[in-house]
């Protein structure tokens, strides 16, 4: 993409009302712009970002058996009266009538609605377990919505649903979710650290939530230090044998949120030494409820016996739109974000020093001209401005990779690459260039240079 036809609106200054690092970067940066308070039109950098952290949701999603479909953000007010919800949630459902004065409601999830299309659909345990997810925008009217995209009041939400004939086999279904998040998150490049949480308007009394350790962060978090180092799980993992014995590596270890934390059993568990209090980011919660919605709503199948029985359920959810504002509130410096690789919206920007130099216009085309046929996404930085307003808005924005092409690459045919994060830099023959900026920048790239 060239940057002359790219809609990228930079903002020189940060606004006065952005107070966490990631607001004042996604600001910043042309990700996002306020429409009012607590809701954000996404801009094309911000909607790429966005799009790629909710493919890798997708993929881990899928990857544990659930089956993706799409349920409307307006639901009836009556499927939230049938479960005895509708007047519990409180002041932050958006509450409507339509033209016929029929009540409805803006979504802020889907027990209801989802629990409804099993009830009417399935009446065999022929067809359990069963996983269902959507992804789609929520609403939750907050009071005070502050700090950007992570207490908005409209976002955008992975939110899964479990049907199973009895509490183990739910269980189980809550801890393969539990790897899909683990892996998500770890893709993403976020330590997620699982605390036991409370049930909160959902329900139930199994319930956790993954944190991302971060200074701004809302949420009080207590956990031993190992727990932040257990390794990835193996690939054999998805099945209940060895899926049971990885999760019971975090299980051993206290790890809990402000509002189950118990200080005399934190101490008991955990050497002094050992022992994390930091703040974090919820990305995401899991819960377990039974049959909370399914008695109240009359959702049965019969089961082998003949027998009708209430499913028991669980819901899962995603907070993705907050997940961008956790990754800039996890890596970024004093020059602007640096986006890991899988979240990444350009693998690199190129960057012409001298686009009044024939030679160095020519291998810039050149180069960008080559990324295009092997798919590489390339930020191309053509327009005639200065040299350091290029690098400063590359900074910025973050992409993993920056090349540089100037008289003295194009006297040699080759290209000046810089890692962002690390800010190594090496000159590389164009061939070469093109193929490195294909993967993530390693390690031991380049000299250092700052």
């Amino acid at each position: 993409m060239r940057l002359s036809r790219y809609f990228l609106p930079l903002l020189k200054e940060t606004p006065a009302e952005a107070r966490i690092a990631s607001h004042r970067l996604m600001l910043r940066a042309g990700l996002i712009r306020q429409s009012s308070a607590g809701i954000y039109s996404w801009l094309p950098l911000g909607l790429a970002v966005l799009q790629k952290i909710a493919a890798i949701v997708r993929e881990e999603q899928n990857r544990i058996g659930a089956i993706e479909m799409l349920m409307p953000t307006i639901q009836p007010a009556a499927l939230w009266q049938e479960s005895g919800r509708y007047e519990d949630y409180g002041e932050e459902m958006l509450r409507l009538k339509d033209r016929h004065g029929v009540a409805m409601l803006y979504g802020p999830t889907n027990e209801e609605q989802i629990t409804q299309i099993f009830r009417d659909c399935v009446h065999s345990y022929r067809h359990l377990p069963c996983l269902l997810y959507h992804v789609q925008w929520k609403f939750r009217d907050e009071i005070r919505p502050r700090f950007g995209v992570m207490r908005g009041r409209e976002f955008l939400m992975k939110d899964a649903y479990s049907f199973d004939m009895d509490e183990s086999g739910a269980r189980r279904s809550y801890n393969k979710m539990w790897l899909a998040y683990l892996r998500s998150f770890r893709r993403l490049g976020l330590t997620a650290v699982p605390l036991a949480a409370d049930t909160g308007p959902i329900g139930g009394d199994l319930s956790h939530e993954f944190v991302v350790l971060a200074q701004s962060g809302e949420s009080e978090l207590f956990c031993h230090a190992d727990l932040l180092d257990l390794p990835p799980p193996a690939e054999t993992a998805y099945n209940d044998k060895d899926l049971e014995s990885y999760l019971d590596g975090f299980k051993q270890f206290y790890a809990a949120s402000d509002a189950r934390h118990d200080e005399a059993a934190f101490a008991r568990a955990v050497p002094k030494a050992k022992q994390v209090k930091a703040r974090g980011i919820e990305v995401g919660h899991i819960f377990y409820f039974g049959d909370k919605y399914t008695a109240a709503m009359g959702c049965q199948v019969q089961g082998e016996s003949g027998q009708n029985r209430f499913l028991h359920c669980g819901s899962y959810g995603i907070g993705i739109s907050r997940l961008v504002g956790a990754i800039i509130e996890a890596s970024h410096d004093e020059r602007g974000i640096i986006w890991p690789w899988a979240a990444a919206p350009f693998q690199a920007g190129l960057i012409c020093l001298k686009p009044e130099d024939a030679a160095c216009r020519h291998l810039c085309e050149q180069f960008y001209a080559e990324s295009q046929k092997v798919g590489a996404a390339i930020l191309y930085d053509d327009q005639a401005e200065s040299a350091g307003r290029k690098f400063s808005r590359l900074d910025l924005i973050g992409l993993p990779w920056q090349a540089v092409i100037g008289p003295q690459e194009a006297a040699q045919g080759e290209v000046m690459l810089k890692a962002r994060q690390s800010q190594a830099r090496a000159r590389l023959p164009l061939a070469a260039a093109l193929k490195q900026i294909q993967a993530p920048p390693p390690p031991d790239f380049g000299q250092r240079s700052d």
